[in-house]
């Protein structure tokens, strides 16, 4: 396999597994190439080799090329891959990504799924890099949610690392969040909180939505609160609330209608972290183009 320029190796803590990622770069071009690429057959020589430039036509923040060089080699692996650009980088209107060389009509037919990939999470990284810009200097850290497309998660949350923003649960069995619906169905707050202290060892944060709220959840002995949806005013009087409190201090993590119109206000309350489902269920494809000429 030709080696990169620069490395983009994906790290497998963060992305899926190889065999994982082969088989859904492997399911993306099944379902976009169907019987053939039909076009590419009728109208480009079997044997023309063909160079291309994957290039920013914004400003944005890489990721993802490691799963586009996958999706080219799926098709062909002979191909000639060399990034030009580590990711997580930023990068300007007009500079190259990556350059491909290889069969014409495979980069043809790789194209779109490989752009798909690359737009879909430097989309993320970029939305995400906006959001943790708004934060410097305080002491929140920016989260993600498992509001994620079904089968991306990993790489989507991967995007979000690139950006600058930290991971929250990858999936229900990394902690314990006790949400309005679990405290109802266990019939309180202090009900959940209590069978979770018994039966788990794993991380337990808490939903509340309200400074009584937040008051019954600590005086049960919750470590972490989530403030849903309350405003800053709100989030800076549960702040001073903790702040004033004996004991182990509770951390606090907001979460809904958090915008970057808005979230160096969460941020400047003093709270601890700050939930933003937005980063990869509302985040914009990068805009990225492709070009080929005759190798």
């Amino acid at each position: 396999m030709p080696t990169s320029e620069t490395d983009n190796s994906l790290s497998s803590d963060q992305a899926e597994s190889l065999d994982q990622l082969q088989e859904l770069v492997r399911r993306a071009l099944e379902e976009d190439l169907g019987s053939g690429d039909r076009t590419s057959e009728l109208t480009v020589p079997a044997e023309l080799r063909a160079e291309g430039k994957l290039s920013a036509k914004q400003k944005l923040v890489v990721a993802g090329l490691p799963v586009a060089e996958l999706v080219f080699r799926q098709l062909d692996t002979a191909v000639n891959w060399r990034g030009l650009v580590a990711e997580g980088a930023r990068v300007a209107a007009g500079d190259v990504l990556a350059e491909v060389e290889g069969r014409a009509r495979k980069l043809l037919s790789a194209e779109r799924v490989a752009l798909n990939f690359l737009q879909h999470l430097s989309g993320i990284a970029t939305l995400t890099r906006k959001f943790a810009e708004q934060i410097k200097g305080t002491r929140a850290e920016l989260r993600d949610t498992r509001k994620t497309l079904p089968g991306l998660r990993a790489l989507e949350k991967y995007a979000v690392l690139l950006g600058g923003g930290r991971n929250h649960r990858m999936q229900l069995d990394d902690g314990i969040l006790i949400k309005s619906n679990h405290i109802r169905l266990a019939g309180g707050l202090k009900a959940a909180l209590g069978k979770c202290a018994k039966e788990t060892a794993l991380p337990v944060e808490v939903e509340v939505t309200s400074l009584d709220e937040l008051c019954e959840a600590a005086e049960a002995g919750a470590g972490l609160v989530l403030l849903d949806n309350m405003t800053p005013d709100e989030v800076r009087e549960s702040v001073r609330w903790v702040q004033g409190r004996p004991g182990e201090r509770v951390a606090l993590e907001v979460s809904g209608g958090v915008n970057l119109g808005n979230i160096r206000q969460y941020a400047d309350t003093g709270v601890d972290y700050i939930a933003v489902g937005a980063l990869t269920h509302s985040a914009p494809a990068a805009d990225i183009h492709f070009r080929l000429e005759p190798a």
